[in-house]
């Protein structure tokens, strides 16, 4: 079943990055409804690598701040919340529970560089799952890159294995008025048929 176009243009014709949030909280139990959808996503072996740091609240804000390149540090402070996408690189230990149906953990903790390859790039996609659930649930969305990843995680993931990707600030749209949306590559430049 397709989709109508009221809900393609949320998703994707009218969805734009977004810097200015309406003074609302964003709540647990929202951040739980949008993992709830995000989770669902097709990854590697459904190997799940993604680890979601929610960043609310002045103290944690103050030690993302470290960070944060000087043009970031204004949209961090000023969301409700930042969402740190992050990988597991250890994430093939959960694969006894998440592919049952075969053994594949030797896959990757044989091999730390596709382990780390597939952390990546599978967390990137289910970064951009996060994204699309909270936009489907009437959020706005800023990704961005624009930090430093191994400060980032010395200062939040020094207890755990995980490793930062990229940083989402999120929360309830504002009514302001966004420039134009920039270019996009035409089909023909993008891409091609074999």
């Amino acid at each position: 079943m397709a989709l109508d176009d009221a809900a393609l243009d949320v998703l994707f014709r009218n969805a734009r990055t977004q810097w200015e949030f309406a003074d609302e909280p964003v709540t647990d139990d929202d951040l739980r409804a949008i993992y709830e959808l995000a989770k669902l996503g097709p990854t590697s072996a459904n190997s799940s690598p993604a680890r979601f740091l929610f960043v609310r609240g002045p103290e944690a804000k103050e030690r993302l701040k470290a960070s944060l390149s000087l043009g970031n540090i204004e949209k961090v402070l000023a969301a409700p919340v930042t969402v740190v996408i992050a990988y597991d690189p250890h994430f093939y230990l959960k694969l006894p529970q998440l592919y049952p149906a075969s053994d594949v953990k030797g896959w990757f903790s044989a091999n730390p560089d596709l382990a780390e390859e597939t952390a990546f790039r599978n967390s990137t996609l289910q970064g951009a799952y996060f994204m699309q659930a909270a936009r489907a649930l009437g959020f706005a969305c800023g990704p961005m890159s624009g930090f430093d990843r191994a400060k980032l995680d010395r200062a939040f993931f020094f207890q755990n294995s995980w490793k930062s990707n990229f940083l989402l600030n999120l929360g309830r749209p504002k009514d302001v008025e966004l420039p134009p949306r920039l270019p996009r590559l035409g089909f023909d430049e993008a891409a091609q048929f074999a």
